[in-house]
Parts: C-alpha cells; structure tokens; sequence
C-alpha cells in the first residue's frame, strides 16, 4: 500500500516489481491518481478515492500542522486496506508492505488475520524518530550538547500535542469497534507494529540509530522511472540546445502553493543571467509570461533530465533528493514541512549543497546560495563522490529475500 505523492509510491513499485519477478502475487493500493503507473508496470491495481482539495489547504505545507492534513487527508486510503485483506482467502499466507501512515491500519487486518505479517516502508530518515544525531524536529535541529533525556521530553511533547490529539481518536474508535484496547500513545505504538521494518535510504545517507525499531533492513534508494524510454518534447530537446546546461526547479508533483518559490527563483535566476526549467504539474503557480531563459515543463524524469542540467532547486523531497544524489548535482533545498527539512540538512552535511527554509525565502538569499553552490568546488567533488556510490548499489534481493521469510 503507498499513500501519498509519486514519490511516496515509485520505491513501493519498484520493491513490488522486483517481488513479481520472483514469481510472488502482488496487489497493489494506492490513491486512484496513481493508476496510470500502476497499471503500466502491469501490476493489479486497487484504487481509492483522494479529494484532491487537501492540495489546496495552506496547512498542508506548514512545518507544524502538515502532519494533521495528511493524516486526516489519507484516512479514507488506509481504510481500504481492512475490507481488502479481509476479502482475501483465508488459506493464502499474506505480507503487508505499507507505508508508515498506514501502519494503525495494518494492525487492525492483524487482528483479524493474526497470520498475516506486516513490513513498514521508511521512505526517508525522520520518518523513524530517534534521540540520537542528527536530530532535527521539523525546522529545529537539535544540538548535540542537549541530553538524551531532554531530547526523550521533547519526543513526548511533540507527541501529545501534535500527534495524539490527530492520531488516536479515530483510531481508538476503530479499536474498540473491533475489542481492542485504546492506545494512550500514538508514536510510541506505530513504530511497535511492524515485524519487520525496511529504511528505503543506504546508510551513508542515514544511519541506523540505536532506538529504531528491531529488526530493521537498510536497503539502497528504490529509484524508478515509470517510461525511461519517453522521449522529451520537442521544445524541451530544442530548448537544451539553445544554451548553457540550466538550473531545475520543482517543488515536488503534489505541491501547488509553491508560487514563492518559483517567483524568487526566476528574480535570483535571471539576475545571474542563468536558463531554467521550471517543473510542475500546476501551472498557475508560475509567473507570468517566463523569459526565453526559462521553460516550464509539466513533468519530466529526473533520471533523464538531470543529466542535462548544471543543479537544482527543490523541496527537499526524498525521491528528488535522491535522484539528484545519483545526479551527482549541486542542489539548494528549499524545505516546507514533513521530512524536507531532515533531508536537507542531510544533504548539507554531505557537502553537496544548501538548504534555506521556505520561511526565510528570499530573492536575496537564493542568488547567494546560488552562486555559492554552483562556485564552489567542494561541492561538485563531494557531488561526484556520491554519485559514486549509486555504481555500487546493490539489488533489492536483500529486502525481496527479507519480506518472503517473515515467518508466517
């Protein structure tokens, strides 16, 4: 099961192609949007129903109360995952691969089906809290000098006022339908029900922390291209022709309150006299009439685009974070909420590029990360370094051969 964005489901299909390749039985959930990439890699697709309005909501992208839209804004997905496994033959043995968000749901299909197995997909990092560094907490980053038992307080804190008052009613009422207990703790019981737990991300990128949950797999990024084969528009080919490799800017395919970005961005791009592509599904959040220098373009992979192109301005992503990792460009994250802001800080510890948070967003302060990063040679060695690593990636035997010995 993916919820979310195309980010959130490309490392769900390619782990669930790499499964049918071994000759195992994939159904796959998403949100109905995401039919079309489902049903291309040939895989049977159940789709749920997503009011699209929640894209709309300013609190979607706000570092504090993000969470709660998206958890209110994915219930209704997660729920299809108990009729689902409850319609499934009871003699056929069954793992769950789902997303963290729906993890509360897996565990009710458990009760019911105390033979089914449950694995959790942790695409990025903060998605497994920890008291261990780096420690960042939406726009805060913790120092190193603050003790673990200060940092385990504000854990608890976050948790009873951001995630408990979202989180548990609904799914204690769900619990209670079914004679199971109510929880008092919302983190402290979903990162408890997975029996196995998959961290989507190598560890050079995150390390396993001592407070994680057991047993835990490390795999490489689970990049895919849903059509590496399309070729570019003829205006996007005509346009890497005409002059120096630009400069990408996207804010991710599910945000469409990004119009700041793309406004400081084309002052801070045009200033320096540098070309663009501005990418993004939704148009209205560009300005006005675009220079020559710069060409908007609804959506192109990153995996074929990036190797045009000199670096990157984004949200900090983990799918894009990654891709421009294996790009082996310089990249200036611009972080909103969720996991952007660990992501980011994690790449400028790397050394490959900048971050500046999307409330302190300026013109001023984008062309001078800008220049820094694209002047700076440490940051195109310790780019290619990276990019390294990516040759050497392993396969996803590893997490294959982990979900199809989950005891059952």
């Amino acid at each position: 099961m993916a919820i979310g964005s195309a980010g959130d489901l490309f490392p769900m299909l390619k782990i669930a192609l790499a499964l049918r390749t071994r000759g195992h039985r994939i159904s796959f959930l998403a949100p109905e949007q995401h039919r079309p990439y489902v049903e291309q890699a040939g895989l049977a697709f159940h789709g749920v129903a997503v009011d699209e309005a929640v894209l709309d909501d300013p609190r979607l992208w706000h570092a504090r109360h993000g969470f709660g839209v998206v958890w209110r804004a994915t219930r209704g997905v997660a729920a299809a995952l108990l009729p689902f496994v409850e319609a499934l033959p009871v003699s056929e043995p069954c793992v769950l691969l789902v997303h963290p968000l729906a993890l509360a749901e897996a565990d009710l299909c458990r009760a019911a089906r105390p033979d089914i197995r449950i694995a959790a997909a942790f695409l990025a990092p903060s998605n497994l809290p920890t008291v261990y560094d780096p420690l960042v907490m939406g726009p805060l980053t913790v120092p190193r000098w603050v003790p673990r038992a200060a940092r385990r307080w504000l854990w608890r804190q976050l948790g009873q006022r951001l995630l408990d008052p979202v989180v548990l009613p609904g799914l204690n009422r769900a619990r209670r339908l079914r004679g199971m207990p109510p929880l008092r703790n919302a983190l402290g019981y979903l990162f408890q029900v997975a029996d196995l737990s998959l961290a989507l991300f190598p560890a050079w990128f995150g390390a396993t922390q001592p407070d994680w949950p057991q047993p835990l797999l490390h795999a490489e990024f689970p990049l895919y291209d849903p059509d590496p084969a399309a070729p570019f528009s003829a205006e996007l080919v005509a346009f890497l022709a005409a002059g120096e490799a630009p400069v990408v800017v996207t804010p991710g395919t599910g945000n469409r309150q990004a119009a700041a970005v793309f406004r400081a961005a084309l002052e801070a791009l045009v200033q320096q006299g540098r070309r663009a592509i501005f990418l993004t599904p939704f148009a209205s959040q560009l300005p006005a009439d675009l220079p020559a220098s710069v060409l908007w373009q609804p959506y192109v992979p990153l995996r074929k685009l990036l190797p045009h192109c000199a670096a990157a301005i984004h949200h900090g992503g983990i799918g894009t974070t990654a891709e421009l990792l294996r790009a082996g460009l310089p990249q200036i994250v611009i972080p909103f909420a969720h996991d952007q802001f660990d992501n980011g800080a994690r790449v400028s510890a790397l050394g490959v590029g900048a971050v500046l948070p999307a409330s302190r967003l300026s013109t001023a302060r984008l062309q001078h990360l800008l220049e820094r990063v694209l002047s700076s040679r440490s940051s195109g060695v310790h780019a290619r370094a990276i990019a390294h690593r990516f040759e050497l990636q392993a396969d996803l035997d590893s997490v294959c051969t982990a979900l199809t010995r989950l005891p059952l």
